[in-house]
């Protein structure tokens, strides 16, 4: 018997979550990515401050789904969606009965000038472990001459008071103090510095007062530079200019302060957002294509309050298992809730 076919495109924490819920389910499932690997992406930082490798947070696809016999896993590039058919590298087409997206985002620079030429995010794999490189280089350039820590070659300016640039620069701090310190014997590690610029004036806006307050309070503790309350007008090789005319000199900007939208969301002529995120029903089909799933931060779903969930692992793991309910719950003739 021929059983639906259900594609997941994107290995994210929904993707994943979607997958490991159909397992056993009467579908087919393929599990779409470019990579083969999953990003645990709330531990990028540690590897961005040599806290751990980069294997530890990137466990191979296959294996994850090694035990689901009705899930397979491929690595490829979608490039777009057309008539059923989800359309991957080297004009190569998947069938598909059933449809879940569930690409994430991408860092947004929000256009603020320099961003994108000297600026790095971290979003992906590749960013953590250059942020690391990063960082050991300048020290290493610090050690050999002294001097350049006056020109701001030990300076760290973390873009964005979220959750991954509050986290960046408590390892940072930690990382100099505790490890580097320890490391570079002739240099004084206590010149570098970490720079945390929030535009508006608290930290971890989702969070409670509590936390936001703690956070400050630790940050602190570990010597990091916080200034809210003003954005960013500028990013140079060697210096941050602050829309209040403040200007940091500083060799390495991290950029965690906003995403968008995967700009695949772009190429499916579905209704959007301003941020590029997909319109989706209450059940998180797509508007005229009930067929097809959004999950994760590619959806824009609000909370009953009218304001959107979060972009947290959690909400994309929620969906990705609720769509999996309402897709083998149609196989069986049921409706979705």
């Amino acid at each position: 018997m021929t059983l639906p076919r259900v594609v997941i495109v994107g290995a994210g924490f929904g993707g994943i979550a979607a997958a490991k819920a159909l397992a056993g389910a009467p579908v087919d499932v393929t599990i779409v990515d470019k990579h083969n690997f999953h990003t645990f992406s709330p531990l990028l930082y540690q590897v961005a401050t040599a806290g751990l490798a980069p294997d530890d947070i990137a466990p191979n696809l296959r294996g994850i789904v090694q035990s689901d016999r009705n899930v397979e896993a491929r690595m490829a590039t979608v490039h777009g969606v057309d008539r059923r058919e989800v359309l991957v590298d080297r004009g190569v087409s998947i069938p598909y009965d059933y449809l879940i997206l569930a690409v994430g985002a991408v860092s947004s620079d929000f256009g603020v000038p320099g961003v994108a030429e000297h600026a790095i995010p971290l979003k992906t794999l590749a960013d953590a472990t250059r942020i690391r490189s990063t960082v050991l280089a300048r020290f290493e350039e610090a050690n050999t001459n002294p001097s350049l820590a006056d020109d701001g070659t030990l300076t760290f300016v973390v873009a964005g008071g979220g959750p991954t640039g509050v986290e960046l620069c408590g390892a940072l701090g930690e990382l100099f103090t505790k490890v580097l310190a320890k490391d570079f014997k002739n240099l004084d590690v206590r010149r570098a510095q970490v720079v945390l610029v929030e535009m508006t004036d608290r930290l971890l806006g989702y969070f409670s007062p509590a936390s936001r307050a703690e956070a400050e309070i630790e940050l602190g503790l570990r010597g990091v530079d916080v200034r809210f309350g003003v954005p960013i007008a500028s990013v140079g090789p060697d210096k941050v200019e602050l829309a209040d005319g403040t200007v940091i000199p500083a060799r390495t900007t991290v950029w965690t302060a906003g995403v968008k939208a995967n700009p695949l969301a772009d190429t499916l002529g579905l209704a959007q957002t301003k941020r590029g995120e997909i319109i989706v029903r209450g059940d998180l089909t797509v508007l005229g294509h009930p067929e097809a799933f959004v999950i994760g931060d590619l959806a824009a779903v609000e909370r009953p309050d009218g304001k959107p969930y979060p972009q947290f692992a959690p909400v994309a793991i929620q969906a990705g298992r609720y769509v999996a309910r309402s897709i083998e719950g149609r196989t069986r003739g049921k409706p979705a809730k």
